[in-house]
């Protein structure tokens, strides 16, 4: 029989997507399979800073063989413990300095630490439980997690010693990580680097790409093709003619304007956490590294213009528009509609965009490598393995959509048409669905409390990513909460009274940690040596 494995992967484009691609593949499919990035090296690079969600080093980094204090010493890398939403209920611009919740500044965080269970439900029934019956005014996430108070001040996530007492994603600078995905997978794994430009895409009679072809006059064959050519999707949308669905209905946001910021970290301290700000037409992030941070203003043009926003961007920092450096960038929100067509498969903003209000870029990539890796073709293409493909990657979007339109559609502020129209948005027929299961207060896509197990079975975490935690972390900040108790447990009042024990536990565990944990700079530069 004719060999019809596949011996040939091309890589359009490198940056982030195109490296995490090039190694990640290197890695599934081994040296039989020979991978070519094809780079331009006059495109310039999106990334100011990128921030990410938990499952990043277990199903990335570790799956490629790196330590974790490795790769974040080559990448600049901090900790991010949840994200801290400013001013999404009330008005103003916000300020990104932590302060307790008593404190004037409106803010709730969305944690990473896992929900604590009592009597076979999430803790977050209890906390509801006397919320709605007048027994505490303390807001969700100080009184069922331990995190907010030591995020407050400042304090890391692992203790001196190294020794990990919670659950946390990252910040990192993404063109080092770039750099050095690059490293290991031209040194250690054999891949080809051309620097050169993609003039044109070689197609033949059944509608397949067999070769590009570069300026400088080479052709670069190849079985597969991975598009990572960023929002102009060069073989995807161009070369295949795939249409791009537009999701502006759902989220109105399409024009971002960004920069860093230097940081004097001693002064101040280090963040261990992404900052989500509101502003008058959309929100800046704040993303932590040692010796600056990353930051931009997510807005939309049909409220704001880019001069306005990039002053009122420019106002939140202090900084000079007319010195300051500043990348404005116009996006596209939506995903194609089919990720994979014929011998193309699209990773990365290629592939699909979404704000990245919860750090969905980087998720979107290496998720969508792990079903590639576990639909991987031969040189038949069968229909089947594409379509199952295209269908995970559809449900891996629009649940990520639904989840980020939730905090603009429920958010309380209406103090400008941004936050007004934001009220107006198109719910899909799944959040609808959610939405009614909350206010009855039933559990949504509830994980397990065992962090090993959770995070053991990636399949698992892919399918269920936006579970019931992450949404009561963001409904319950945004000050909407269910209709009622969930029935089950106010039939059993002693059920709610034994909870209290659990609700006490996390107050003592808080103070003790605020007692013994170094602060997040004081850990980083124990880490990264400086």
């Amino acid at each position: 029989m004719e060999d019809q494995r596949i011996t040939k992967v091309v890589v359009l484009g490198g940056g982030t997507a195109g490296w995490m691609s090039a190694s990640y593949l290197g890695k599934v499919l081994g040296p039989a399979v020979q991978i070519t990035v094809l780079e331009a090296p006059s495109v310039p690079k999106i990334g100011i800073g990128e921030a990410t969600v938990p499952n990043l080093h277990k199903t990335f980094f570790d799956f490629l063989g790196f330590a974790e204090e490795e790769w974040m010493r080559e990448c600049n890398a901090s900790y991010k413990m949840g994200i801290r939403f400013v001013n999404w209920r009330t008005d103003g611009t916000g300020e990104a300095d932590a302060r307790p919740f008593g404190d004037s500044i409106d803010h709730y965080y969305h944690l990473f630490g896992l929900l604590p269970n009592h009597g076979n439900l999430p803790l977050s029934h209890h906390w509801t439980y006397k919320k709605l019956n007048g027994q505490t005014s303390e807001p969700f996430d100080y009184a069922c997690y331990r995190e907010p108070p030591v995020m407050d001040k400042k304090l890391s996530p692992r203790f001196a010693d190294g020794t990990k007492w919670t659950n946390y994603a990252w910040h990192f600078d993404a063109n080092l990580v770039a750099d050095f995905l690059r490293r290991f997978a031209v040194n250690k794994q054999g891949a080809v680097h051309v620097e050169d430009v993609m003039t044109e895409a070689l197609i033949d009679h059944r509608g397949y790409v067999t070769g590009l072809r570069t300026k400088s006059g080479a052709v670069i064959e190849g079985d597969l093709f991975v598009d990572c050519s960023g929002f102009r999707g060069l073989l995807i949308n161009q070369a295949m003619k795939e249409p791009f669905l537009d999701m502006s209905d759902h989220l109105l946001n399409d024009s971002a304007v960004a920069t860093q910021v230097p940081h004097d970290d001693e002064a101040n301290g280090v963040e261990p956490y992404t900052s989500a700000i509101a502003m008058s037409s959309g929100w800046t992030w704040k993303i932590p590294m040692l010796g600056r941070f990353g930051t931009g203003y997510v807005f939309s043009s049909r409220f704001q213009s880019r001069d306005d926003a990039t002053l009122e961007f420019c106002r939140l920092w202090g900084l000079d528009p007319e010195t300051q450096p500043l990348n404005q960038i116009k996006f596209r929100v939506g995903r194609n509609r089919r990720t994979w067509v014929k011998n193309v498969v699209s990773i990365g903003l290629s592939s699909c965009f979404l704000e990245p209000l919860e750090s969905t870029g980087i998720y979107f990539i290496y998720a969508a490598l792990f079903q590639l890796a576990k639909h991987f073709p031969d040189k038949r293409f069968d229909q089947i393995l594409i379509d199952r493909f295209n269908a995970e990657i559809e449900t891996m979007f629009d649940d990520s959509r639904d989840f980020i339109q939730a905090h603009f559609s429920f958010a309380p502020r209406n103090d400008t048409p941004f936050w007004r129209a934001c009220k107006d948005l198109v719910l899909a027929d799944d959040i609808t669905e959610k939405i009614k299961m909350y206010r009855v207060g039933l559990a949504v896509n509830m994980p397990s409390t065992d962090e090993s197990t959770y995070y053991a079975n990636f399949e698992v975490e892919f399918r269920n990513f936006w579970n019931n935690s992450n949404y009561y972390c963001i409904f319950a900040g945004l000050n909407f909460l269910p209709d009622h108790p969930l029935p089950a447990l106010a039939a059993r009042p002693e059920e709610v009274e034994s909870a209290e024990p659990v609700f006490d536990q996390i107050k003592r565990t808080q103070e003790k940690l605020i007692s013994t944990l170094p602060s997040t700079y004081d850990y980083l530069k124990s880490l990264h040596g400086a």
